[in-house]
């Protein structure tokens, strides 16, 4: 059979992707799930395969087809590609549980309510694409225009597709600048081969043509199927060679748009403003449609020779012949046609059920200065960051500053904008937005704004040393004019300069004096307003106090404190731990960890997890970054996302969980080419030293190295040479690793000294240096015994049986290292314990740990240790048995999800409970269950107790 596009083409060369998309239909049908991206250049057959796909769903009486796509003028409006799709089962809303029901409502303006939750979103749109039981196939074209909440709403959703009969299927250009979909399976949509070019370039050619002017059109198009069958249209051989010549060095996308404008160019000046019109408005709402183009004076039919020509069909809903002729007729239109344009569709929409579109639509329709559509967008902006929309926010704010009067309040809007820009990770919009700002007159808070946003930029881009004076001094230019954002800024210079590590202690002696003279002059007007009042006695004490307490008073302010924020004793203990000293610091660093309840208060995860670690709550440390990931999805703040990415990966890895660990790398590389920033994290050098691959690991941390000492940044270098140690420990090389141990720990570094000095533990004890050891072992029992937790009295155990050779030491610290947030280190206790026993001689006994140890190395892929524990039980006897064995009856088989389903069922939670837990559908809970109870070789829940142990 022959198959063709909907304009009646055949699909030349594309047997391969219409194969696969075959597939995807007949196990939507069977009632499986599927999710694929289509990726390629602009032009290579992406929407004509959707539209394949699309045709042969339509054939099938029992699918359901929904469609949507990304529209570049829309980008910035939440949700609004999302709404799209959904529209059409908004009568199945009924179906869902009320959270989702309601998170729905407000999300698409249906209704009023807090800002819904992306995973809560997530879910509710898996829930309604499934609720009705008939197979789905839901089409994504052009991802990269699509706004940032729906593109992040439909990669949720395809990643999470188990049992429910639908398909997602997305069109992605390539170069993608999107990272949502990267782990997503795909097919890459490239050019045709040349025998396949050449004969559709031949089936659209009008008359010969010189086999020279050929040969360059199908060596300039690259198999391109929209270049050859548009570039080509209409003109002669002679044309063609002259057009190639003249525009050769174009972009192949900008030629082939430059071609639809061509075409629309030679339409009726009516059909020109009706195809403008209809790409102005992305909804593809004909009624809308019709009621602008009355406004504007034209009639519906005023489009149909665009319709005649194949540009654009309109039936029940609008539909370009290709997303590049919307953009062509958007862009062949002057500013006069588009603002004439953008009036009659605000005319047009109800500005009631849609306020945000409408009042886009006015903001471009306004030449000048307009105060009432200035305030109108301000409110829009408030509406789209209660969604989590940051970058609609940022335009709103953009467009209100542009059509605003007063220049001062211009320049207040712009730092707004270039604010929100920053929190959405467009950190390279930003220094345009300030320098506007800047044009106009400026408040002293604004400017002061402005210094520290442009401080704030830098060290997010860079994290390098510099940006730390830059932060002070807007720290310090705040301080009267605005105490919280002093307070906040003065926690970004402190932080700046922690992470400079060794190289930057003046540094941060001198943000946390100033920080402190900032509390002792607070508190100083503070007393005298309190006495001017007559209400000295009731004076509240606050963080001020904090910070302007020195040692000797730190106890009589603590007793009187009466609820600071967590930012208040955040600022407290930082500034303690440099002018006062580690033991004054941590009472107030844990009061600060306690008062961490206000989910804004994630944005200084960066801070708060080096505290946690400090503090040795590995546990804690966890659950603050799964938290923060989930706020910064949810909040569309994507200059968090890398951060805590990487904070959970480091959790994970911890874990022991390496797999899951990588993965989140893989998502943090994709967030910090979407944003330009940069992140400060070891997980990617300490999984590669667990890893073991000694050359692999050591160009890794050798380039670190490098760039630590170009950047003259003390805590890379600690990061650096604290995975070399790890590496050669795992190797069983202790004398590299007690001189990398050595180098990392000359630091106390603020999260991070306890690692390098339990490497040093280690490391010197197996080399044989006695002294470095119990000097080791004296600095980590220092450092552990302020605070009691597992992991603080297990690595205390562990290095003490080390060096004492006590057995009960070693038993302690297998126990209190076996919780799940520190079994990396676990494992470790127990590899080391196994080998004690050896050299005691107690080989049945060593190889039980050992084989443990073993087994689970090799699990999570930690090959150097795992090769380590290995030779140990080689020595002991236990060769013969080393093996991997895939037992059907353990649970070491299943999955993290897996895990964490079988663990809640055994608790005795439903599978609807599961499932509202874990995010999940109800039937892919069961669906999963049914894989466990057939990995453990049991029939049902009642067996599962047991079977787990």
């Amino acid at each position: 059979m022959m198959l063709v596009n909907t304009a009646g083409r055949e699909l030349r060369g594309r047997q391969r992707e219409q194969h696969e998309l075959d597939r995807v239909l007949r196990e939507v049908r069977d009632g499986r799930s599927r999710a694929l991206v289509l990726r390629g250049e602009a032009g290579t057959g992406k929407t004509a395969l959707l539209k394949y796909l699309d045709g042969e769903a339509e054939r099938d009486g029992d699918v359901r087809v929904l469609r949507t796509a990304g529209v570049e003028s829309e980008s910035e409006i939440a949700y609004s590609a999302l709404q799209r799709l959904c529209a059409p089962l908004i009568g199945e809303l009924d179906r869902l549980p009320e959270p989702q029901r309601a998170a729905l409502r407000v999300a698409f303006g249906l209704s009023v309510g807090e800002t819904p939750e992306l995973l809560v979103l997530g879910m509710a749109t898996l829930g309604l694409l499934s609720a009705h039981g008939r197979p789905v196939v839901a089409l994504v074209d052009d991802v990269q225009w699509l706004d940032r909440l729906s593109g992040l709403i439909l990669a949720f959703v395809a990643r999470r597709l188990t049992t429910e009969p639908v398909a997602l299927v997305f069109g992605a250009r390539d170069p993608a600048p999107e990272p949502i979909l990267t782990d997503l399976p795909e097919i890459k949509v490239g050019g045709l081969s040349e025998t396949e070019a050449g004969a559709l370039l031949d089936s659209v050619l009008t008359g010969p043509v010189d086999a020279r002017v050929r040969d360059r059109i199908l060596a300039e198009t690259r198999g391109n199927p929209l270049a050859l069958l548009e570039l080509t249209r209409g003109l002669s051989a002679a044309e063609l060679a002259f057009g190639f010549g003249g525009g050769g060095a174009a972009p192949l996308e900008g030629r082939v748009e430059a071609d639809f404008r061509r075409r629309i160019a030679a339409l009726p000046a009516a059909a020109r403003m009706a195809l403008v019109t209809a790409a102005v408005e992305p909804v593809g709402d004909v009624l809308l449609l019709r009621r602008a183009l009355d406004r504007l004076g034209l009639s519906p039919e005023a489009a149909a020779p665009a319709e005649v020509d194949g540009l654009v069909e309109i039936g029940t809903a609008v539909r370009f012949a290709h997303p590049l002729v919307r953009s062509a007729a958007w862009r062949s239109a002057d500013a006069a046609a588009l603002r004439e344009v953008h009036r009659a569709l605000a005319e047009a929409t109800d500005g009631d059920r849609d306020p945000d579109r409408r009042a886009w639509h006015r903001a471009h329709a306004t030449a000048g200065p307009d105060q009432e559509v200035a305030a109108e967008l301000e409110r829009s902006a408030g509406r789209a960051l209660a969604r989590g929309g940051r970058s609609a926010a940022a335009a709103f704010l953009e467009r209100a500053a542009e059509l605003t009067r007063d220049q001062r309040r211009r320049g207040g809007l712009l730092v707004d904008a270039a604010v929100t820009r920053a929190h959405a990770g467009s950190y390279a919009q930003v220094p345009d937005l300030l320098a506007a700002a800047e044009i106009g007159p400026l408040s002293d808070l604004d400017r002061a704004r402005v210094e520290r946003l442009r401080a704030q930029v830098a060290f997010a881009v860079t994290h390098g040393r510099e940006s730390g004076s830059a932060l002070l001094a807007a720290a310090i230019r705040l301080r009267d004019l605005d105490p919280v954002a002093a307070r906040d800024t003065f926690l970004s210079a402190i932080g700046a300069a922690l992470y400079a590590g060794r190289r930057g202690l003046d540094d941060l002696r001198r943000a946390a004096r100033a920080a402190r003279d900032a509390g002792d002059a607070r508190n100083a007007r503070a007393a005298r307003d309190a006495h001017d009042a007559g209400a000295a006695r009731d004076a509240r004490v606050g963080a001020g106090d904090l910070l302007g307490a020195g040692s000797a008073r730190l106890d009589a302010v603590r007793a009187e404190l009466d609820g600071p924020s967590f930012r208040d004793l955040l600022l407290a203990g930082l500034t303690a731990w440099v002018l006062d000293g580690r033991e004054e610091a941590l009472p107030l660093l844990a009061r600060a960890l306690d008062a961490m309840t206000e989910p804004d208060d994630l944005s200084l995860i960066w801070l708060a997890s080096p505290v946690a670690h400090e503090l040795h709550r590995m546990d804690l440390a966890h659950r603050m970054s799964e938290r923060a990931v989930a706020f910064a999805r949810d909040t569309g703040a994507l200059s968090l996302l890398p951060t805590a990415l990487a904070l959970q990966a480091r959790s994970l890895m911890d874990a022991g969980r390496f797999a899951d660990a990588e993965r989140l790398l893989d998502e943090l590389e994709a967030a910090v080419r979407h944003t330009g920033g940069a992140v400060t994290q070891p997980t990617g050098l300490v999984l590669a030293a667990y890893r073991g691959h000694e050359r692999a690991a050591l160009d890794l941390i050798e380039a670190q190295l490098r760039d630590a000492d170009a950047g003259d940044d003390g805590r890379r270098h600690t990061m650096a040479t604290y995975a070399k140690a790890v590496l050669y420990n795992g190797l069983g090389d202790h004398r590299a690793a007690l001189a990398a141990a050595r180098e990392s720990a000359g630091h106390p570094d603020l999260g991070l000294h306890q690692w390098p000095l339990a490497e040093l533990v280690e490391a010197a004890v197996h080399a044989g240096d006695q002294a470095a050891a119990a000097s080791a072992r004296a600095a980590l029992r220092e450092r552990t015994a302020a605070v009691d937790t597992p992991w603080s009295r297990g690595m205390r155990a562990l290095a003490d049986g080390l060096t004492d050779g006590d057995e009960q030491s070693f038993r302690v610290a297998v126990e209190e290292l076996s919780e799940p947030a520190t079994a990396l280190e676990g494992h470790r206790a127990r590899l080391l314990f196994g080998e004690w026993l050896r050299r005691a001689g107690r080989r049945a006994e060593a190889r039980r740990h050992l084989r443990t140890a073993y087994e689970a190395f090799t699990a999570m892929g930690a090959a150097g240790f795992a090769e380590r524990a290995c030779r140990e039980l080689a020595a002991c006897g236990g060769a013969t048995i080393v093996r991997k064995v895939a037992d059907p009856r353990t649970a070491e088989n299943l999955t993290p999800q897996e895990s964490a389903i079988a663990g809640q069922a055994v608790r005795g939670r439903t599978n609807v409970e599961i499932a509202g837990s874990l995010f999940l559908s109800p039937r892919t809970v069961e669906w999963h269950l049914r894989k466990i109870y057939a990995k453990l070789g049991i029939a049902s829940r009642r067996e599962l107790t047991s079977a787990l142990g």
